[in-house]
């Protein structure tokens, strides 16, 4: 059963949610990735990190960092699938993995992207229960 808290008042001092980070060894090419995904272009500042900043919901910002990703993501992006097995096809043809480890049942799929980030890929959400069937 889900419980819906009630939520605190906003503080008048914070606006919202504008971006999502996402450290990584080579924000430009991780950026070219998410973009193939979500079919935004792909900016490029001058000092190296890139964003998608064209989205349906908040900015998704690519910032380099030094240090290899360690361990499961304790933040992660889901995406939604319009048709799970394309996006899951699209997404492995542009580098990504599966990642069954994560987690691996029919409600949405857990994949890596190039740089080993766990993202899901979910499922509609009208139109009823789609599954997922690997080589459908």
């Amino acid at each position: 059963m889900t419980t819906l808290l009630p939520a605190p008042a906003r503080p008048s001092s914070v606006l919202g949610l504008a971006a999502i980070c996402v450290d990584c060894a080579d924000p430009p090419a991780l950026a070219a990735f998410y973009a193939a995904l979500l079919g935004a272009p792909v900016e490029v500042s001058d000092d190296g990190d890139a964003g998608l900043y064209d989205l349906d919901g908040p900015n998704i910002d690519f910032l380099q960092v030094p240090e290899a990703k360690a361990g499961k993501n304790r933040l992660h992006l889901d995406l939604r699938a319009a048709d799970i097995t394309e996006a899951v096809a699209l997404a492995l043809s542009l580098g990504a993995t599966l990642a069954p480890d994560v987690y691996d049942g029919e409600e949405w799929v857990v994949l890596r992207d190039p740089e080993g980030n766990e993202f899901c890929l979910l499922r509609p959400q009208a139109g009823g229960v789609v599954r997922y069937h690997p080589g459908s």
